[in-house]
């Protein structure tokens, strides 16, 4: 049977990407040792790879795609197709920053204050770019982990991914710049892409996938509503085009369903109601799919 094989990515993004990719259809189990998980899908087979490496092996074809941050594609300069952008993190549905810090005392206020400086960063291709293109020489060392911790004792600054930037202040570092802006991406080997088969395969991933994404904080509210109230409910109804109006077996009488921000929802719901709505249900969602 033709089938292709997926890298996941293993530690931080792990379980918010198998918790995607339930939402979207696909069931991934495994334990977390599990080098090759097992997925309900006879034609993927999955493997569960570092993010940082996973470009690098759908580049040379030992995976036909997979799931990997763009900071790693840059990273390790890896020539695959980019398929589709994907907007989640570890924490969030929010892209990733790496940025320059420094502790909060440090005289560094810019990238031009790390002339012979020295840097720690697990991020060394990046790091060195960006000094390049800064026209600063500074000396980039690879750090194994718990990057925060070597300022200011064994490095001047550091370049460190973040989200919120809490692990930064907890170690009493200060940002200085955002070096890159990254998201998560599926891509795949350029090979593979040529194939029929793996194409259309890898194309309904990245669909169900985005599907997942855009219906992330939005719901289905839907009710009931007399006719000559209607207009006056349908009028409070943002929708992603207008809402869906239907007759009811009661004559004189309507059901309304729209796709609402699920932020809004607490404003919207009580107005529905003095409005004239009734019978008001609001329903999670998987997927949209416009």
């Amino acid at each position: 049977m033709a089938k292709i094989i997926l890298g996941l990515p293993k530690g931080s993004l792990q379980q918010t990407t198998f918790e995607m990719l339930k939402k979207a259809g696909w069931t991934v189990s495994g334990g977390s040792r599990s080098y090759v998980p097992r997925v309900d899908d006879p034609e993927i087979e999955a493997r569960l790879i570092r993010a940082q490496e996973i470009s690098r092996y759908v580049e040379n074809g030992h995976l036909d795609a997979g799931m990997t941050g763009h900071d790693w594609i840059v990273e390790n300069g890896s020539d695959v197709v980019e398929v589709a952008e994907l907007v989640y993190a570890k924490s969030g549905m929010n892209p990733v920053r790496w940025v320059l810090a420094v502790p909060n005392d440090s005289p560094i206020q810019s990238a031009q204050d790390l002339q012979g400086k020295r840097i720690a960063t697990e991020a060394v291709g990046i790091t060195r770019r960006y000094l390049m293109q800064q026209g600063v020489e500074a000396e980039v060392e690879f750090s194994w982990g718990a990057t925060e911790v070597k300022a200011p004792e064994l490095v001047d600054a550091i370049v460190e991914i973040t989200e919120t930037g809490s692990s930064l202040r907890a170690n009493n570092l200060r940002i200085v710049e955002t070096i890159l802006t990254s998201t998560t991406r599926l891509i795949a080997n350029r090979a593979a892409w040529e194939d029929a088969f793996k194409r259309r395969k890898i194309e309904k991933l990245a669909l169900m996938l985005q599907g997942v994404l855009a219906a992330d904080r939005k719901v289905l509210v839907k009710l009931n509503v007399e006719a000559d109230k209607l207009d006056a409910v349908a009028g409070l109804l943002p929708a992603m085009h207008a809402p869906t109006v239907n007759n009811l077996r009661t004559e004189g009488w309507y059901s309304v369903e729209s796709v609402l921000d699920e932020s809004v929802v607490r404003e919207i719901i009580p107005e529905l109601k003095a409005a004239g709505a009734v019978d008001i249900i609001e329903l999670g969602l998987n997927k949209v799919v416009p």
